[in-house]
């Protein structure tokens, strides 16, 4: 049976090191940013966190599914084939 958007995103965040939630949640910035650090897109944490256009862009740049590093192409949610990309990547 396929997965679910909400499981998907619950699969990525308990493979790099966060909690699942309940319901539909979206990614948080931290939820984000240990997204990048699992697809190796460095990210400046020494103050605050990028936005969160930069950070998807980049995790999408860095699973193949953008071909540049471009916050204005992100869309503002990852759609589920996106999801499973990075949860392929992350695992």
């Amino acid at each position: 049976m396929a997965q679910t958007v909400d499981e998907l995103r619950n699969e990525i965040r308990v493979a790099v090191g966060r909690f699942e939630r309940e319901g539909s949640a979206a990614f948080t910035k931290e939820d984000l940013a240990a997204i990048c650090d699992a697809v190796e897109y460095e990210i400046d944490t020494s103050g605050r966190l990028p936005p969160k256009a930069e950070m998807r862009a980049g995790i999408l740049w860095k699973t193949g599914a953008l071909e540049e590093n471009n916050p204005k192409a992100a869309p503002s949610s990852f759609r589920k084939n996106e999801l499973e990309a990075i949860e392929t990547t992350v695992q």
